[in-house]
């Protein structure tokens, strides 16, 4: 049975993503795109239309273009946009990397993403530059948003750009339907991290589609405390925001305090969550909400993972708005689903809501694939113009999820009710979802197995209080009499890998369950 949007179809635009948000920006002249609420900056629309056609021309003149692969590897900041839209612009493809991986993990989505330029804050500028010594990137094609050791100031490379801006560069030649605009990575439904490649097309179609649902205009403000590297945020808050002629506040470093003072400051109308913001509020002690005026804040979108009831219930009782929940996946860019406001009080509390307009879905069973009766569980598989191209440089792992008819398989186990509205109940999928980030047990298995004291490991993710599921690890160890702690082990992976993939616990075991074809049997160590 193949389900289909409630939502009549929306037209998508046969244009890059650039046009389609930058159609008006000049028009909007002093109106602020970006404003950060800790340094005070601010971007005006008319100043990140001149930015974004300068970095386009002077990335132009460097010879990056259609083809080639910006990687940009920042906190939220106004700069972030510039950086990220002017590569665009230039017919470039830009993988976006969070500011919390290490150098080694930098390296390995320098190198597989191809790409040649890298842009980096100044925080992050120290890991970078060992990651793109490593990957042997250019030095002259190093830029920093501020001064860094080794890198050329980005500023350097917007003033470049701006005369021959202003003397009217050539558009990029680029089929918005083929030509890829973000490369984003995603641990996706196999376990390791893979270039997504996501086109024009599937990010101006998913701006659109949301739009139906939640529509924003002029008058609103977004916070940006989720980052800008994540799919969700670059999606649903900077494109949909820049396309809306909304202003966005960004905020780094995040604090529980420091958002609820931006929300208040900002007048912040509509806040993006992830479910640990929302369980913070939840459970934060008594006044620590109430004291800051959160009256212009009219509604909360909440994504990334699932999300408890009772937690939902009692944040909306001290924000004062609901909160409603949407779904989707990188893969989808990625939104698939959503609850809209004018649906709110008719969708169904803890659902994700219904398919977004030109969405089709089915629901099947994952062993015979073949689609199960309505009301009962089987796995997501998702078409519509949103879904990506494919996994860059692996065929096989896009032939796995990515049919020839167009359909996604999404590895997500659900249920849709009488009404149309899904419900998430499981994951396929062995990836652990650690406060929204994605976080693959095969790497950390990897990682593992390179320690010289362990003979085996295996990785699940089990129940935690604050970021709903967590790392743990199963190991044999090499020698029993000799075996290191269990906090020695975690501790050595504290070393190698980012703060959201380190384990959490550690239990010694004498053996891994496995099948005969020498599958890990995670169900048994849960």
């Amino acid at each position: 049975m193949i389900y289909r949007s409630p939502a009549a179809d929306v037209e998508i635009p046969d244009v890059t993503l650039t046009e389609h948000l930058f159609a008006g920006a000049r028009a909007r002249g002093a109106k602020p795109a970006l404003v950060d609420a800790t340094s005070g900056e601010v971007l005006t629309y008319a100043e990140l239309a001149d930015g974004v056609a300068a970095v386009a021309a002077a990335l132009t003149e460097l010879g990056v273009g259609p083809g080639g692969v910006v990687a940009l590897v920042s906190h939220n900041q106004p700069r972030f946009a510039l950086a990220l839209h002017g590569a665009i612009a230039a017919g470039a493809a830009v993988t976006p990397a969070g500011a919390l991986l290490t150098a080694g993990e930098l390296t390995g989505q320098l190198v597989a993403s191809r790409a040649t330029v890298v842009v980096a804050s100044e925080a992050a500028a120290a890991k970078v530059a060992e990651a793109a010594d490593a990957a042997g990137l250019e030095p002259s094609l190093r830029f920093v948003l501020g001064e860094a050791p080794g890198f050329r100031p980005f500023a350097e490379l917007v003033a470049r750009g701006a005369a021959a801006a202003g003397a009217g560069v050539p558009r990029p030649d680029v089929d918005p339907r083929a030509a890829v605009s973000m490369l984003p990575y995603s641990s996706g439904t196999t376990g390791a991290a893979k270039g997504v490649m996501l086109t024009h097309r599937n990010q101006v179609a998913n701006v659109e589609q949301n739009a139906v649902g939640w529509p924003l205009g002029e008058d609103d403000v977004l916070p940006a405390t989720l980052p800008f590297t994540h799919c969700y945020a670059f999606t649903l808050v900077l494109n949909a925001g820049l396309r809306a002629g909304a202003t966005i506040v960004t905020l780094a470093p995040y604090t529980f305090d420091g958002f609820l003072r931006m929300a208040a400051d900002h007048r912040i109308t509509r806040a993006f969550f992830a479910p640990p913001m929302v369980l913070a509020i939840a459970t934060a002690p008594p006044g620590a909400v109430e004291r800051h005026d959160l009256s212009a804040l009219r509604v909360g979108i909440c994504g990334a993972a699932p999300l408890d009831l009772d937690v939902v219930r009692r944040a909306e009782a001290r924000l004062g708005c609901s909160i409603r929940q949407g779904f989707g996946l990188t893969e989808a860019g990625p939104g698939t689903h959503q609850t809209p406001d004018a649906e709110f009080a008719t969708t169904p509390a803890g659902s994700v809501g219904r398919l977004l307009a030109n969405t089709q879905a089915r629901v099947v069973d994952p062993e015979t694939l073949q689609d199960v009766p309505a009301g009962e569980r089987g796995e997501l598989w998702v078409r519509g113009p949103q879904i990506m191209a494919g996994y860059l440089g692996d065929p096989a792992a896009t032939a796995a999820v990515l049919l020839d008819d167009g359909w996604l398989r999404t590895g997500d186990l659900v249920r849709v009710d009488e009404s149309g509205c899904f419900w998430v109940v499981d994951r396929l999928k062995e990836m652990i979802k650690y406060k929204g980030y994605q976080v693959a047990p095969a790497e950390l298995e990897a990682l593992l197995l390179t320690h010289p004291q362990v003979r085996d490991a295996a990785v699940v993710g089990v129940p935690d209080p604050e970021g709903g599921e967590a790392p743990k690890a199963f190991v044999v160890p090499e020698d029993a009499a000799a075996a290191p702690t269990a906090d020695a082990v975690a501790a050595w992976v504290r070393e190698r890998v980012a703060p959201y993939k380190k384990i959490r616990a550690v239990e010694f075991t004498d053996e891994i369950p496995r099948s005969p074809s020498g599958k890990i049997l995670r169900r048994l160590l849960r």
